[in-house]
């Protein structure tokens, strides 16, 4: 009797432990998306910034 309850135990802690583990990891993963498409959409305004310098520069090719 003792090995069943302390199986059943075990059975719903390892459930509660598996809930925890994969609520850390998809709270880690929306951390990393959020960070990177902050990163690329500063990259994007950079670049942005570089083709409008460049077309300045370079008007003959934007025929400008």
């Amino acid at each position: 009797m003792f090995t069943l309850v302390a199986m059943a135990i075990l059975y719903v802690f390892g459930f509660v432990f598996l809930y925890g583990v994969i609520r850390v990891a998809v709270r880690h993963a929306m951390e990393d998306l959020d960070a990177r498409r902050a990163e690329a959409h500063r990259m994007d305004r950079a670049v942005t910034a570089h083709e409008r310098n460049f077309i300045r520069e370079n008007e003959f090719l934007a025929n400008g």
